[in-house]
């Protein structure tokens, strides 16, 4: 898929007319899922927007508990209705446990597109055997989206998503606010007089493959996330960031 640097997460946002700021700031991927409960609010932000519904790109993600062959299709149907959308941009599996089985369905969800429910299928928070498997039995991976910001990434799903070709969308690029204090990030911050959230959401989007879709709600810092993808880091700060040592995931299996 061809997806902005820089789009819109949802999780916990409440108010629609956020969703409607994020789209007049110019926000054209969106994504939620059913365990964010806040479907119909996306949808609504959509709904009173003046861009026009096709040119966003609408995500949403199927929770654990509708992954079985049988759930699929009216799970799908119902964040369709939630959303008031009649078809799917990119619909992801959440996360392969409860009723996941890739044998079962995955296949479940390539009918979805085959009956025009969703235009793309992508997974989440997938490790590289799994994702291997998952190839057996998709017509390919839209998108992978993991956790991703300088003080978690894992190099083997990043080289995953280079080889195969596919956008690895990070969420939580800055880290649930903890890069805001870290001395590296914020002395890089302090080199280009910008803020150490635009830094980082620099170097996430400085990686070939990679997008981000970090959370706001301020028109002041939607803007300011937008614009944070033109930011240029130097080889030495990208590493510099690189060598950041790493700390346990925000959003552990």
């Amino acid at each position: 898929m061809d997806l902005p640097p820089v789009g819109l997460g949802t999780m916990g946002i409440e108010d629609e007319a956020v969703v409607r700021t994020a789209i007049d700031c110019g926000y054209r991927h969106l994504d939620t899922a059913q365990i964010y409960d806040n479907e119909r609010t996306v949808g609504a932000g959509i709904a009173s927007a003046e861009t026009d519904r096709v040119d966003l790109t609408v995500a949403t993600k199927l929770w654990i508990d509708a992954l079985g062959a049988t759930a699929v299709r009216p799970a799908t149907e119902a964040s369709l209705d939630r959303l008031g959308l009649d078809a799917i941009d990119l619909l992801y599996i959440h996360r392969p446990r409860g009723d996941y089985d890739p044998e079962t369905t995955l296949p479940a969800v390539e009918a979805l597109r085959e009956r025009g429910l969703t235009e793309h299928v992508g997974l989440s928070n997938f490790d590289p055997d799994q994702l291997a498997v998952a190839r057996d039995h998709l017509d390919g991976i839209a998108a992978h989206q993991v956790e991703f910001h300088p003080l978690f990434w894992r190099e083997p799903l990043l080289a995953d998503a280079q080889k195969h070709g596919y956008p690895l969308v990070a969420y939580a690029p800055l880290a649930g606010g903890r890069v805001f204090e870290n001395p590296t990030i914020v002395d890089i911050a302090d080199q280009h007089n910008t803020s150490p959230a635009a830094v980082s959401i620099a170097w996430v989007t400085s990686y070939e493959n990679v997008v981000t879709i970090p959370k706001a709600s301020s028109r002041s810092h939607l803007e300011a996330n937008l614009a944070a993808a033109d930011l240029e880091l130097t080889d030495a700060e990208i590493a510099r960031i690189e060598a950041i040592e790493r700390e346990e995931e925000l959003f552990p299996e």
